[in-house]
């Protein structure tokens, strides 16, 4: 399981044409699932995103996380996030998650993020989305586990 997570000023998805998912401050998550990702790796890296530390605090250092100052998350899925790119100048995809257990992953990821008491807004799995977004710093981190 990979996330790409970027400290962003504001974000919103598309999906034809129409915004599905919109946030001000906070963070935009791409979420990708690989074969044989488990729900306790969705623990982990579900708490680790509500509580890293990449906001800064009032002494200009990264010090507060998006519960701290109150932010917003926007998940987006991502599969692409599992391709591999060792070989050749086009991905491979077959360590990305069949669609249905790939999203059961995703929509488990969502609830635990609401038992954390973050409410994500979130894009429409497998649809073809258009992100938009303003990169605070720019931040941008890579959590896996």
């Amino acid at each position: 399981m990979k996330l790409l997570v970027q400290r962003v000023l504001e974000s919103h998805v598309k999906v034809e044409g129409k915004i599905v998912g919109e946030i001000k401050h906070g963070l935009l998550v791409f979420l990708g699932v690989e074969k044989g990702d488990t729900t306790a790796q969705a623990d982990y890296l579900s708490g680790k995103l509500v509580n890293l530390r990449i906001f800064e605090d009032e002494n200009g250092k990264m010090n507060l996380s998006v519960q701290d100052i109150k932010g917003e998350i926007l998940l987006i899925s991502q599969f692409t996030l599992a391709a591999d790119t060792s070989r050749g100048n086009r991905p491979g995809f077959d360590n990305a998650e069949v669609p249905e257990k790939a999203n059961a992953m995703y929509e488990y990821f969502i609830a635990k993020l609401k038992e954390k008491g973050v409410f994500p807004k979130t894009g429409i799995f497998q649809a073809d989305m258009k992100v938009s977004l303003i990169n605070d710093g720019p931040a941008t981190f890579l959590l896996t586990k």
